[in-house]
This record gives structure tokens, C-alpha cells and sequence, in this order.
């Protein structure tokens, strides 16, 4: 029984693209900022050969500094290249699946425009705050109250290709926000067509506001077959764990279980380990771009993967002869970038192991599908988009 676990640390980028500065991005590296830190800590990931990826680099004080170019590592690893016009959540999860973006998303950093606005408060009945981009938790203490009182919609977006709205469940019920989603995502198609429509219902009272984790997502469909499609098609289990679901917009979906953040993503991922299936798991640990990225936050940033790291033993410990795991990102999100709080346009890292895996360095890919395109092969299926399997060349299953 073949299984997948395919984890994405989202936003943890490992150096910038030839063409980073192209997007705004000079001298960007999620995981050397990171490895500055303290609280910097990632043996066992070292072990299976993180460090020793094309291009990649830490702090010369960072722990296991020293040991990067000498230890054997115990897994195939590769610099992945982004070959889709973008860095953000969506395209980055899509291009690993298969899916080649020629074009950005749309983003909106003077908000959006009438032509998007007049529809919406037309078919919500319900007037329009903020629209501009803003901090998911000031946007909700700087509106909050006029909000209650007015009863308008907190409609804001970011440095990513969204459009958020936040309101109040006393006043807006979840279910009547996802319908005030649904309705935005009918309205932003074409030239306005934001990766996600995001509600972000809170609570609370004035000066005390918190979001709260009723989080939903609505994203585009695919606009391609991705690997997702064909492993459904062939009768495989595609499990999403965290956001994957909505990504996807459950294209090619199976079975879903959302998260509240990295923690109980790791604890979903342990919890498959132990069920059958034949299929791919596909995890995304979402506290790395969310709390720390976009917040500048190095020391968050670094304790979080530090708590991967440290839960990776008992990943492994789970895995059966038959499975591999992959270990990858989306984009990246250097929190000592202070030229903006964006994503920034990064290499991403790919780690594989299993019983069957030759330790082998891949060098630099020329796109995340490449990652599409090996679970596919592993469950002999030939992929319908451009992508070049990993398997070859170095794998072999006793």
C-alpha cells in the first residue's frame, strides 16, 4: 500500500530567484534570516540534508554551520525553481501540483475598485469599510466599532492576491459571511480574479476584538488538470490537511480536515500515518508565512521550524516500507525583509525520503511541478502537465 506525505512548510523560502528583483525583492533568504536566530535549531533536517541543497546557506554561527558540507544526509534533496510568474500561496501550490502560471494574480495596493465594490454592496445589501490593504488584527481594532454599528462590511486585502472580509459573528453568523464570500467570489473573475476571497469573522467587544478560527477560504478553480485530478481519477485517496482544500477550491479532493495552525497540523499528519490508505496526504503547516512571515518575526519564524524539526523523528518513526515523504515550501516570506511585508520570490527547498530513496543531491529544478510529476510516477501515472519525475535515475524499491 503506497502512501505520500507531502508537507508544505509554507513561505519557507531558501534564497532569492535570478528574477527576484523583478518583484521588489534584493538579497531575500528565508532561511538564512532565520538561522541568525537563537532559537535557530533544525538537526534533524540538517541530517537529511537541508543545508547541503544547491545554493542554500546559514549564519556562519548558526548551529550545524560547520557540518553542512561534510555529513551525509540521509535523503534526496533539490533547489526548486518557480517557473510560474508569481509568489504567492496559490500559484506556488498550484505549480507544485502542475499548473504553470504565465501571469501574477491581481493584487490591489490602492484597494479595489468601484467596478468590484458597486456589485458587491448591491447583492450583500451591506456597505463597504477600510478597502485597502491592512494587518488582519488592526484592521478589526481600527474598524471594529463602526462596524457593529453600522453594520458595513470590513473589506481589506493585502500584499497577496486577496480579498478578505471581516465581520463580527453577533452580526454576521459565519454561514451569512461565507454567503457574502461566495457572492464576492462570483463578482472577482477576469481581470479581477484574486487568487482567494477569505472571511475572517472575530469577536469580542471594543479594544478586545479577536478572529476567530470559523477562517474560511475561496479560492479559484485550477484552471488545468493537476496531479490532484489524476490521482483521484485513478482511484487514489487525496487527503488534504490545513488549507490544501481550499486552495484547490477541493478540486481533486477526497477528504479534507482543516487546522488551527501548525501544531495541529502535525498532529493531523500523525494521526494518517497510522490509518490505511493508498494515496497522497498533502499537508500544509500555514504558522510560518501567517505569524511569523508576513509579521517580521525571526525568532517566531525560527522557534516554529525548530518545533517541526524536533516532531520529524516521530514522523518517521510512523512511516511504513512503502512511503515516502516529501518536505517542501510555496514561495518564501524572509521575516528580516523590512523593505515590505510581502511574500518574497525565493528558491524552495525539496527533501524525499522513504526505504527506497537513494541520499542524492538533485541540484536546481527547473520547476516545482517537478514534485507533481514524481507522486505521480510512484504510482505509475504518466502526468498530463510539464513536469519531470525525481524517481528516475536514483530510485529503487526492494
Amino acid at each position: 500500500m503506497k502512501r505520500i506525505f507531502l508537507i508544505v512548510l509554507d513561505s519557507f523560502g531558501i534564497g532569492a530567484m535570478e528574477d527576484a528583483a523583478d518583484y521588489g525583492d534584493i538579497g531575500v533568504d528565508t532561511l538564512y534570516s532565520v538561522s541568525k536566530s537563537p532559537y535557530f535549531h533544525m538537526p534533524n533536517m540538517q541530517k537529511m540534508g537541508l543545508f547541503q541543497i544547491e545554493g542554500a546557506r546559514v549564519a556562519d554561527g548558526a548551529e550545524g554551520a560547520k557540518q553542512m558540507a561534510r555529513t551525509p544526509h540521509t535523503a534526496a534533496v533539490a533547489r526548486m525553481k518557480e517557473a510560474s510568474k508569481g509568489k504567492d500561496t496559490t500559484i506556488g501550490h498550484w505549480e507544485i501540483a502542475g499548473i504553470h502560471s504565465k501571469r501574477p494574480l491581481p493584487t490591489y495596493p490602492d484597494g479595489f475598485p468601484e467596478e468590484v465594490l458597486a456589485p458587491f454592496r448591491e447583492q450583500t445589501g451591506r456597505g463597504v469599510l477600510c478597502n485597502k490593504p491592512y494587518s488582519g488584527t488592526q484592521v478589526i481594532a481600527d474598524y471594529g466599532e463602526e462596524h457593529l454599528r453600522t453594520g458595513d462590511l470590513i473589506v481589506y486585502t493585502s500584499a497577496d492576491s486577496v480579498f478578505q472580509i471581516a465581520a463580527h459573528e453577533e452580526l454576521v453568523p459565519p454561514e451569512k459571511l461565507y454567503e457574502y464570500c461566495r457572492i464576492a467570489r462570483g463578482i472577482l473573475t477576469g481581470e479581477h480574479g484574486v487568487g482567494r476571497v477569505i472571511a475572517r469573522p472575530f469577536v469580542g467587544e471594543k479594544g478586545q476584538f479577536t478572529r476567530t478560527s470559523n477562517r474560511h477560504d475561496f479560492s479559484m478553480e485550477p484552471p488545468g488538470v493537476t496531479m490532484l485530478d489524476q490521482l483521484q481519477r485513478e482511484g487514489k485517496d487525496v487527503i488534504a490537511v490545513g488549507k490544501i482544500k481550499d486552495i484547490f477550491a477541493g478540486k481533486g479532493i477526497t477528504e479534507a480536515v482543516y487546522t488551527s495552525g501548525n501544531a495541529e497540523g502535525i498532529e493531523r499528519t500523525l494521526e494518517y500515518l497510522d490509518r490505511d490508505f493508498e494515496g497522497l496526504c498533502f499537508i500544509n503547516l500555514v504558522d510560518y508565512d501567517m505569524l511569523y512571515g508576513h509579521r517580521r518575526d525571526v525568532d517566531g519564524y525560527a522557534k516554529a521550524l525548530a518545533d517541526f524539526d524536533a516532531k520529524l523523528p516521530e514522523i518517521l518513526a510512523k512511516m511504513r516500507p512503502e512511503d515516502l515523504l516529501m518536505i517542501t515550501a510555496d514561495h518564501g516570506c524572509d521575516p528580516a525583509y523590512t523593505a515590505t511585508t510581502d511574500h518574497t520570490r525565493e528558491h524552495t527547498p525539496f527533501v524525499m525520503y522513504g526505504a527506497g530513496i537513494v541520499p542524492r543531491n538533485m541540484g536546481t529544478r527547473k520547476t516545482f511541478a517537478d514534485i507533481g510529476a514524481t507522486v505521480l510516477q510512484y504510482f505509475g501515472i504518466a502526468p498530463e502537465f510539464a513536469g519531470e519525475s525525481m524517481l528516475s535515475g536514483g530510485y529503487c524499491f526492494e
